[in-house]
C-alpha cells in the first residue's frame, strides 16, 4: 500500500506577486533543484523536495503528472497534477498557503486526495488565506 496523495492545482497569481514567490515556484517545478547551487553558489538546504517536478505517467493515480508556470500579460498562471508522498504533506500545505495568499481571485485553487479515496479536500483561497474543505458523498 502506498501513502500517496493526488494533487491538482490550477490558479492565476496576482500581478503583484513578489519575484521571490515565482522563484520558489520555479524551484518546485525543477526536478534538479534538490541539491543544485543557487545564484550565490550556495547549496540549497538539504532535504528540499520539489513538489511539482514530476512528469510522465502517474504511478498510482492514473493519467499524467505535469506542472506548468506561465507568465501572461498581467499575471502568472500555474497548473499542476502530481503524486506526493504523505510525508511531504506539510510542505504541500505550506506551498498551498503561499499560493492562496497570492491568488489573483478568491475561490478554489486546487484539491488534494489520498489516492484510494473518492472525494478530495478542496484548497480554497479566501481573503488571502488557505481554507481546506473536505468533500463527502451526499446522503
Amino acid at each position: 500500500m502506498a501513502d500517496l496523495f493526488a494533487v491538482d492545482l490550477a490558479l492565476d497569481l496576482s500581478p503583484t506577486v513578489p519575484a521571490a514567490v515565482i522563484e520558489e515556484l520555479r524551484r518546485h517545478l525543477d526536478a534538479g533543484s534538490a541539491e543544485v547551487p543557487d545564484d550565490d553558489c550556495e547549496v540549497r538546504a538539504p532535504g528540499f523536495t520539489p513538489l511539482l517536478a514530476e512528469r510522465g505517467p502517474a504511478w498510482r493515480i492514473g493519467g499524467v503528472l505535469t506542472a506548468e508556470l506561465v507568465q501572461g500579460e498581467d499575471r502568472w498562471s500555474l497548473t499542476a497534477r502530481q503524486e506526493i508522498h504523505a510525508e511531504l504533506r506539510p510542505e504541500l500545505d505550506e506551498l498551498a498557503e503561499l499560493l492562496a495568499h497570492h491568488a489573483r481571485m478568491p475561490g478554489v485553487i486546487g484539491q488534494v486526495r489520498w489516492y484510494e479515496d473518492y472525494f478530495p479536500e478542496l484548497l480554497v483561497s479566501q481573503d488571502g488565506n488557505l481554507v481546506k474543505i473536505p468533500l463527502h458523498a451526499a446522503v
